[in-house]
């Protein structure tokens, strides 16, 4: 954040909250030239500060209505397995988000699936393919309170 002046820091609110905002548009709403603000977000992007554009899509209409936060304990914690998991998540679609943790749980999953026999089949035919698992917690969660893909910065 040292490299960031306020400006950078406005223009990544911007596109935090609106990614398709142009750089027309955004240097309007920060009453400078569009230049600058075009060579900013380029800056941005090729430091990393930005990492890709999206499109954040409503579960509800896609047909995703049930998340599911599945805590994953795993029987041996040695690098191999842990590795294999992390490998072997990374193909599971239903996953949305998975976090290596510290405590009670070795990770934990953000899934979202359309039933309650959705994710009993992917529990079934999927996620306890992995070996290695040892207990499996799961979390339904019945109201979303809060979601934001936005940083505070």
């Amino acid at each position: 954040m040292e490299n960031l002046d306020q400006t950078d820091k406005t223009i990544l609110r911007i596109l935090q909250n609106d990614s398709k905002k142009t750089a027309k548009e955004i240097a309007a709403m920060l009453n400078i030239t569009v230049s600058p603000v075009y060579e900013r977000i380029r800056r941005l992007e090729n430091q990393g500060f930005i990492k890709k554009y999206v499109a954040i899509l409503d579960k509800m209409r896609i047909g995703k209505a049930v998340t599911v936060m599945c805590q994953v304990s795993m029987r041996y914690h040695n690098e191999a397995f842990i590795d294999e998991f992390e490998e072997q998540i990374q193909d599971l679609q239903e996953v949305q988000e998975c976090y290596h943790a510290v405590g009670q749980v070795d990770f934990i999953l953000k899934i979202h699936v359309g039933s309650l026999e959705e994710y009993h089949e992917f529990l079934r035919y999927k996620l306890s393919k992995i070996k290695n698992i040892g207990v499996l917690n799961s979390i339904f969660l019945i109201k979303e309170i809060k979601q934001t893909s936005e940083y505070y910065i």
